[in-house]
């Protein structure tokens, strides 16, 4: 969930929402559903500030929850209000998320953002749900493919679209000390500025490597490129470059970290992320 400006916007990154329908097809076809349809819905969001992250396939491990603070600071960024959004520079954006393994492949993530600027102090944004299924390890994928949908609401002073959601496919890969992320996001506006375009491409993609026993270093790109009937120009795109450092090898602690820089002049120019994760076996913790 990303929070870039379009067009001058800071446009709002829309939620996911999932639904599966399993009714008489065959075994093949019903494990085959629940990527169909999302692959097929065109729905798409745009994306915030608010959560700067690539996904990875993998969800979280039956009976496991993972409580994660997401904080970044944009160092430069949007100075005026533009259609009654109020200005991203030097704005502390910080998202509490808590996700829960439900089954093997299926989790649900809930989202609480807050913002603190000058002069507006610290402000509650609004709240997203997203329920995500992965490909099950038995299908025996050449790649970790998995699904998430988002859908949740944003208070008008903070995003040009209060109601919004995502659909994000999510492909990835390991190659010995080498991993590497693509999401091919879209999602659309419910109510807004945006409710009536086409849906975006947001894609975002993640490279690194693991140089040390227990950290990776590497580049997350963030991209916003416009409806996908008609791609806004070059310069109205938002194109981000975040060089991170992520904490490998712990079961209970999760840590990414690092600057990102604005690419186009609809981006914002210099922001710095932290995104901090405790993860709680509840089975580890009943047994004891």
């Amino acid at each position: 969930m990303f929070i870039l400006k379009n067009n001058s916007l800071i446009q709002n990154k829309a939620k996911h929402f999932y639904i599966v329908i399993c009714s008489s097809f065959n075994k093949r076809m019903r494990k085959l559903l629940p990527f169909i349809f999302l692959f097929s819905s065109q729905i798409i969001f745009s994306q915030d500030n608010y959560e700067i992250q690539v996904y990875g396939a993998k969800t979280q491990e039956k009976g496991t929850t993972i409580f994660e603070l997401h904080s970044n600071y944009t160092f430069n960024g949007e100075k005026n209000i533009v259609d009654a959004v109020r200005p991203s520079n030097h704005a502390l954006h910080e998202t509490v998320e808590i996700t829960h393994g439900f089954t093997d492949n299926f989790e649900i993530g809930f989202y609480i953002f807050t913002n603190y600027t000058s002069p507006y102090g610290y402000q509650f944004v609004g709240t997203h749900i997203r329920p995500r299924i992965a490909a099950p390890d038995k299908w025996k994928l050449p790649v970790g493919l998995s699904l998430s949908a988002e859908i949740g609401y944003q208070r008008q002073e903070y995003s040009p679209d209060t109601w919004s959601v995502e659909i994000r496919p999510i492909i990835d890969k390991e190659w010995d000390k080498l991993y590497v992320s693509f999401n091919p996001t879209l999602g659309i506006s419910l109510k807004g500025v945006n409710q009536n375009t086409a849906p975006s491409f947001e894609p975002n993609l993640k490279a690194s490597y693991a140089f040390f026993k227990n950290a990776s270093l590497g580049l997350e790109y963030y991209g916003s490129m416009g409806p996908i009937n008609r791609f806004d120009q070059l310069d109205q795109q938002n194109h981000a470059l975040y060089f991170v450092y992520d904490m490998l090898n712990n079961e209970n602690w999760e840590l990414n970290i690092g600057p990102g820089f604005g690419l186009t002049d609809a981006t914002d120019k210099f922001v710095f992320k932290v995104l901090a994760g405790r993860k709680i076996d509840w089975h580890k913790k009943r047994a004891r």
